[in-house]
C-alpha cells in the first residue's frame, strides 16, 4: 500500500474540481483507491513528465483530466500536487 499526502493547496483545487465536475466524483475516488493500492496499475496511465516538470508524474482520471503527483518510491509515499484538465496542469 502507498500513503497519499494531500496538501492544503491540492485540497482546495480538488474541492473546486469536484464542484465543477460532479459527474467525475466516483471516478476520482476510484482512481485514488487504485493509486493507494498500486500506482503502476495500467488504467492509471502513470507517466513521468518532461521538461521543467521532469521530477513529477501524472495519472489520468480520464482522457481530459489528470492528477499530478510526486511519487516517492523509497517510503511508498505519493504527494498529490495538482488536479485539472491537461491544459491546466501541464
Amino acid at each position: 500500500m502507498y500513503k497519499l499526502i494531500y496538501n492544503e493547496k491540492y485540497l482546495k483545487k480538488l474541492a473546486k474540481f469536484l464542484k465543477k465536475h460532479p459527474d467525475l466524483k466516483l471516478k476520482y475516488y476510484k482512481i485514488i483507491e487504485l493509486l493507494e493500492q498500486d500506482p503502476f496499475y495500467p488504467s492509471l496511465r502513470l507517466h513521468k513528465l518532461k521538461g521543467d516538470k521532469s521530477n513529477i508524474y501524472s495519472v489520468s482520471i480520464d482522457m481530459q483530466y489528470r492528477i499530478i503527483i510526486d511519487l516517492v518510491i523509497v517510503d511508498n509515499i505519493i504527494y498529490l500536487l495538482d488536479i485539472g484538465s491537461y491544459d491546466e496542469v501541464y
